[in-house]
């Protein structure tokens, strides 16, 4: 069984996805990152969009929080 690559750099395994992970997929657009943020348990997925010059870290931060409000939303 092949495995596909991870956000992370590392090999997928076989395993079912942590509860707690999160995938993010960044994406330079001209002068702007588009961050994907992705709940591999429920599918959910949150998209933000900042400039290039932002730190990663921060770009990631907001992509969490709005995909911890999609996932509050669904629940409610």
């Amino acid at each position: 069984m092949g495995s596909s690559p991870r956000a992370d750099g590392k090999g997928a395994s076989a395993s079912a996805p942590a509860p707690n992970s999160v995938l993010f997929e960044f994406v330079v657009l001209g002068g702007s990152v588009k961050v994907t943020a992705l709940d591999p348990v429920s599918g959910a997925e949150a998209v933000v969009v900042g400039p290039s010059g932002a730190a990663q870290a921060d770009l990631r931060r907001l992509a969490l929080r709005k995909l911890q409000t999609v996932l509050a939303r669904a629940k409610a």
